[in-house]
C-alpha cells in the first residue's frame, strides 16, 4: 500500500491553519515558523534519553514538594512575536496553568527545555529567542546531547534577559529557580554513553 503524501503548503499558514493541517502524511513533526511549516528531524537516542531523564527528574520534584506544577513533553508554544505565524516545540515545558481536554497550546509557561543536537543547533536557537517573547517564561534551559554541559537563560527582576547564558559545566549543579530544583547536571546525561 502506497502512502499518500499532502504536499507542505507554500503559502504562508497561520497558527490555526497549522493546527487543522493534516501534515504530510509521512507522519513527521512539524513546527510552524513564521508561516512555515518546518519538519523537525528524529532526536538520537542520546536526545531521547536526556530528555526523558530530565522530564523524570522534574516531574519526580515536583510530585515529592507537592507542586502545583507539571511538566509536558514536547508541548507546543506560541511566541508572542508574530504569534499568529508561529508555533514552536520545545522538549519539555512547565506550567502552573490548569490544562484543558484537547488542549494543544501550553498555557503560561514558565520553562522551556530544548536538548541541543549537532543536527539541530541554528533552529534550537532560534526558538530560544522565540521563547523569551513569551511574558510568562522565566528561564530557558538549553541541554547539550554531546557532552555533559548546558546553558541556562533567566528572566532578570526588571524582566529583561542577559545577554549571554550562564553555563553549567559538568560538575556543576543544576538549579532551575523557577520550580525551586537543584540537581547534579551529571544525572540528567544517566544511562547514556556520557555518563
Amino acid at each position: 500500500m502506497s502512502t499518500v503524501r499532502k504536499p507542505v503548503p507554500l503559502a504562508p499558514m497561520s497558527v490555526i491553519d497549522f493546527l487543522e493541517w493534516p501534515g504530510d502524511g509521512l507522519g513527521r513533526r512539524f513546527q510552524l515558523v513564521d508561516g512555515e511549516p518546518r519538519a523537525t528531524a528524529p532526536a538520537s537516542a542520546t536526545h531521547g534519553l536526556i530528555q526523558l531523564t530530565l522530564g523524570s527528574l522534574i516531574r519526580r520534584h515536583l510530585i515529592d514538594t507537592g507542586s502545583p506544577y507539571r511538566v509536558v513533553a514536547e508541548p507546543a508554544v506560541v511566541p508572542r512575536i508574530r504569534a499568529n505565524a508561529n508555533l514552536r516545540v520545545p522538549d519539555l515545558g512547565v506550567t502552573c496553568s490548569p490544562i484543558g481536554a484537547g488542549q494543544i497550546e501550553l498555557p503560561d509557561p514558565v520553562l522551556l527545555i530544548e536538548v541541543l543536537s549537532p543536527g539541530n543547533e541554528t533552529e534550537t536557537r532560534r526558538n530560544v529567542w522565540a521563547y523569551a517573547s513569551i511574558p510568562s517564561v522565566q528561564e530557558i534551559l538549553i541541554v547539550h546531547s554531546t557532552r555533559i554541559a548546558a546553558e541556562l537563560l533567566r528572566r532578570r527582576a526588571d524582566l529583561s534577559w542577559p545577554a549571554d547564558p550562564e553555563m553549567i559545566a559538568q560538575d556543576g549543579p543544576l538549579r532551575l529557580a523557577s520550580i525551586d530544583f537543584t540537581g547534579p547536571l551529571a544525572d540528567i546525561y544517566a544511562d547514556t554513553h556520557l555518563a
